[in-house]
């Protein structure tokens, strides 16, 4: 069966170059810029800059956490992954991402979950930082978020040509199914929902894409 394309309800270009992470807090949009390396606060609708955070290293996720931000980290030459709570005082380190690999990050209300995208799967932490589960997703990751319990995620191949799909899947399972919805027509990077429509980054072409699933 052939997937329809997603709805996109706008498309802009971003207010910072190669936008990375994107995040909603329930009042506004948190992104990252991958080549400068800072974070930033932005208004309601993503288009302009609020406040501007220099982390220490580059943030590839973010996720909101009951009023404070988490953050995946990557620092030094090897682009070493380490999740650290920015609480908007500064930031702090949490756990070191297994094989120092991870990249994009979920939140439940109770726990985080981080996917690896070459490991193809999405891992479950406790409030401790250790792993409790791991969902296999069968393709490369480049985003995820939670709606109502449920995980829809961003998942294909990078290469050689970029090919995405967003899925869904009730992490609620014991063996949760992942189902194609719609295809993604763009390089996506990063996964968020407002509470009424997604939002990823075109990162390649400094542009910031609002969406909604087909009818």
């Amino acid at each position: 069966m052939k997937l329809p394309t997603i709805k996109e309800r706008k498309r802009f270009q971003s207010p910072t170059v190669t936008p990375q992470a994107l995040a909603w807090d329930g009042k506004q949009m948190w992104m990252s810029s991958r080549d400068l390396g800072f974070f930033y606060k932005l208004n309601a609708d993503a288009t302009k800059i609020v406040e501007e955070v220099d982390p220490p290293g580059v943030i590839w996720a973010a996720v909101e956490t009951n009023g404070s931000m988490q953050v995946t980290i990557g620092k030094g030459l090897n682009d070493d992954r380490y999740v650290y709570r920015y609480n908007g005082g500064g930031f702090s380190k949490l756990f070191a991402c297994p094989d120092l690999t991870g990249s994009y990050l979920g939140y439940d209300g109770e726990n985080l979950y981080l996917s690896q995208w070459y490991e193809k799967h999405i891992l479950k932490y406790d409030g401790k930082g250790n792993v409790v589960r791991k969902i296999d997703i069968g393709a490369e990751i480049c985003g995820h978020t939670f709606v109502d319990g449920t995980i829809y995620v961003l998942r294909g191949q990078e290469k050689p040509n970029e090919d995405w799909r967003i899925a869904r899947l009730d992490p609620r399972e014991d063996k949760p199914e992942v189902k194609d919805l719609a295809v993604v027509p763009f390089a996506a990077r990063s996964l968020t929902f407002d509470g009424k429509n997604f939002w990823s980054n075109h990162r390649a072409a400094n542009e910031t894409v609002c969406f909604s699933l087909p009818n």
